[in-house]
């Protein structure tokens, strides 16, 4: 076991022992699949140890959040995926408080776990969910939910620096071989629930040329790799290939790829770890950790993160059928806001990208239609940046590549710099971000941050 990790395990202890003098608590966390495995995994701990809560999910938490919470009154909340960045407000509300989070923390307070303060880096190296299971397991035996903060931290892209998990994420992978296995296979997303063209077709982290975003280009290619398609007239999935079936497709494509022009990089990407749930029926979302995270995502964007949470605690049900429900509305979402995209274009800058989505593309999705649109139609050797309007002003979330951040490039640094001078908020990781810019300063802000990237990646 590592120093930071033995550090965290000291505080997450002193963290418990103040929890056990409750016999009822108040949890609020983070909407997307980080926060709702987070929440997922600390609600479950209080149950086992006999210990009531009340549950609260928030797009972001900000001074109105921790007074809200503060005229509750609760004798204890515990924060998670979410905190760090509202110390000096949770204390200057009188909010008695654990926090539980890996985000940059401003400040530190005394019931406070977070990676960064043990020196570790929370972009990476271990997640909110992977903080809250270290808190999980000084509360009782709780190391089956491992498995939930794997898919936690692979909703947080935490994969995405090295292309595996790393350091505290990895130690908590390895040191669970019951409940979460690693496999290394091909990187594509839905290998338990789409068709294997679908796969192709939808790939776009890496874009894969003369493919992604061509179906027909895709059965094309598998009908010259040979591979027999349909199964008793189904469409086959991944999983259901055979193991030389498999290599075969896999092979093929390194060889395409390398054809097309794709560089080492991206070519070296198509292979990668996975992370299987081995309690998990075949077949489900909840088999794969990508998968799980993706159908969590899509109930908190659609501000339905209980439904996840009950997937998380356990529902193959009413919360299971939901979830689905809510991913089928999201997928279609996803298709109309890229097709606005391609129809209203990107407008290109010197340093970045970007596109303005106005009241089209709600701004619970707008940083997924980004991310997309970065493979299929963005120009991938500038950020993106896309623009969407919400209640108090304009939603920002920015997109990158892992080849910008080798060049230097900090979405979070540089959206946080530009805020504070215009009076917005802004922050996350380096490789993606978001931000809240004021009503009538969208184009400041956009010379600004053009401006802020061009000096990281000088």
């Amino acid at each position: 076991m590592s120093e930071t990790m033995v550090m965290m395990a000291d505080r997450a202890r002193e963290c418990a022992e103040e929890i056990r003098k409750y016999d009822e608590v108040q949890l609020l966390s983070h909407i997307d699949a980080d926060g709702i495995t987070s929440g997922a995994i600390i609600a479950k701990a209080l149950e086992r140890a006999g210990i009531g809560y009340d549950m609260m999910f928030v797009k972001q938490l900000d001074e109105t959040i921790v007074k809200e919470i503060a005229d509750i009154n609760p004798e204890l909340t515990i924060f998670t995926d979410l905190g760090s960045g509202q110390l000096e407000h949770i204390a200057n509300y009188g909010v008695h408080a654990i926090v539980s989070d890996h985000h940059r923390p401003q400040g530190d307070t005394k019931f406070h776990l977070n990676p960064h303060l043990f020196g570790a880096n929370g972009s990476y190296e271990i997640s909110g969910s992977g903080t809250t299971f270290i808190l999980a397991t000084q509360l009782g035996n709780n190391r089956d939910l491992a498995d939930l903060a794997i898919v936690g931290c692979v909703g947080d892209m935490q994969y995405r620096k090295y292309g595996k998990l790393v350091s505290l994420n990895k130690m908590i992978l390895d040191a669970n071989p019951e409940v979460i296995a690693s496999v290394t296979d091909i990187s594509l997303f839905g290998k338990q629930t789409r068709p294997v063209y679908k796969m192709l077709q939808f790939s776009s982290d890496p874009f894969i040329p003369r493919l992604t975003g061509n179906e027909d280009a895709c059965i094309d290619f598998l009908a010259n790799v040979g591979l027999q398609f349909a199964n008793d007239e189904k469409w086959r999935r991944w999983i259901d290939l055979s193991e030389d079936e498999k290599k075969n497709v896999t092979s093929s494509l390194l060889q395409h790829a390398m054809q097309s022009g794709m560089s080492s990089y991206n070519i070296s990407r198509l292979v990668s770890e996975g992370y299987i749930l081995l309690s998990e029926q075949e077949g489900t979302e909840m088999r794969d950790a990508s998968e799980y995270s993706t159908l969590l995502n899509a109930t908190g964007r659609y501000m339905q993160a209980e439904v996840g949470m009950q997937v998380c605690m356990g529902d193959r049900d009413e919360a299971y059928i939901g979830a689905q429900d809510l991913l089928h509305t999201h997928r279609k979402n996803l298709v109309d806001g890229l097709n606005f995209v391609k129809d209203n274009g990107i407008t290109k800058l010197s340093h970045m990208q970007y596109f303005d989505a106005g009241s089209t593309i709600p701004e619970t999705i707008v940083g997924i239609v980004a991310g997309m649109s970065h493979s299929s139609a963005g120009n991938r050797k500038l950020p993106i940046i896309a623009f969407a309007d919400k209640d108090d002003g304009y939603k920002v979330s920015a997109r990158g590549t892992q080849e910008l951040i080798n060049r230097g490039l900090n979405l979070a640094e540089a959206l946080s710099i530009v805020c504070q001078e215009l009076g917005g908020a802004g922050g996350g990781h380096d490789i993606a971000a978001g931000a809240t810019v004021p009503f009538g300063k969208k184009e400041e802000f956009i010379q600004k941050l053009n401006a802020a990237i061009a000096a990281q990646l000088s």
